[in-house]
């Protein structure tokens, strides 16, 4: 049975996330990493955890987008961070949320704005408390600002 397209949507950004974090933190290779992904977690149990169907060309285009512009999403987050903070501060799955969700903003204009941020807030909620999600949604709203 798929899941609904906006569920499968949603399983393809947190998948996103975690494979960014992944890449980061292991600096494994691109197509690598999309190969693990689509092999071992997308759609699969692992640990006894079923993983929901993702929308894998989504979750191919995002991965593959942050990994294209990186230089270009980071610069645009820089710019929206508070006062001498940088990205390396950001504890590291929340710098992957901003930058797929910056991604998202810049590059498909298929998703309107507001479903952007607020999936992304769902992101951060996985990781994060309240807090944390409100930044995601304050981040990705000046960015929205510039990207769209």
């Amino acid at each position: 049975m798929n899941a609904p397209r906006s569920q499968a949507r949603s399983a393809a950004r947190l998948a996103a996330v975690q494979a960014l974090y992944q890449q980061q933190m292991e600096g494994t290779a691109l197509t690598k990493l999309l190969n693990e992904f689509h092999q071992h977690r997308l759609g699969q149990e692992v640990d006894d955890e079923q993983y929901a169907d993702a929308e894998v060309d989504f979750f191919d285009d995002v991965v593959s987008g942050v990994d294209a512009r990186r230089a270009e999403i980071d610069a645009l987050l820089v710019g929206k961070l508070a006062e001498g903070w940088t990205l390396a501060r950001l504890d590291k799955a929340m710098l992957q949320i901003l930058r797929a969700g910056t991604y998202e903003l810049l590059a498909r204009a298929d998703v309107p704005t507001p479903a952007v941020i607020n999936e992304y807030v769902d992101v951060a909620k996985a990781f994060f408390d309240d807090r944390e999600a409100k930044f995601v949604n304050g981040i990705l709203d000046a960015v929205a600002k510039d990207a769209r």
